[in-house]
Parts: C-alpha cells; structure tokens; sequence
C-alpha cells in the first residue's frame, strides 16, 4: 500500500519536462534455456525444479570455466597468444572423461565444421 505523506510535509513536486530514470536490470547471462531444450530433446515427459536447473547451470559455468582454464595453459605451454579449436579439443579431451569425452569432440568437430562451411 502507498503511504500518504503527514500533513504540513511538502511533497516534492516532479517537473513536467523531467523523465524518471528507468533503472536498467543488469541483464545474468544462463544456459537455463539450452538446459530446458536439450531435457526436451531427451526426456519430453519430464520436467526440472528451479532449483536443479541453477545446480545443472552452475555446473555448465564451472566446466566452461576448467576448459577456457585448460586451453590458456595449452596455448602458453606452446609459446602461443591464440586459443584456436586444436586448443579446445585438447582440453576438452583432458577435463572431460572417457566416452563423454569422445562424444563432445565429434560434436564439436561438427559444428566447426558447419560453421567453416556456411
């Protein structure tokens, strides 16, 4: 509820030609949507709490985070100043295990590969 103000208390009165300043939202950039369209994709009949999808978030950050991480180290061992997809995919090989590993190299291969041919 709005509180009006005590009698005799001068209310500022806002000037015609002034606009109030619309605060910008800082915009929190998530995976939230990629998560929720690959769930679709896999399991159409299931859905996931609020709560689950920020620990499935957090998770993609930090594995982002080891990988970018990994790859810098890779490009300074080898006296390099550009992280190139060689760079990824080695990283990729190292942070992630095994079969998921393999798997992620084929589909990064894939879209590197459309994405050189369009």
């Amino acid at each position: 509820a709005e509180k009006k103000p005590k009698a005799g208390k001068k209310v500022p009165a806002s000037k015609e030609g002034e606009k109030k300043k619309k605060r910008s939202k800082k915009s929190v950039e998530t995976y939230k949507i990629y998560i929720f369209k690959v769930l679709k994709q896999v399991h159409p009949d299931i859905g996931i709490s609020s709560k689950a999808m920020g620990i499935m978030n957090s998770f993609i950050n930090d594995l982002f985070e080891k990988m970018a991480q990994e790859s810098a180290r890779l490009a300074r061992y080898n006296k390099k100043n550009t992280i190139t997809s060689r760079e990824i995919q080695t990283s990729v090989r190292l942070v992630l295990p095994g079969e998921l590993a393999k798997h992620a190299v084929s589909e990064g291969t894939k879209a590197v590969t459309k994405f050189t041919s369009a």
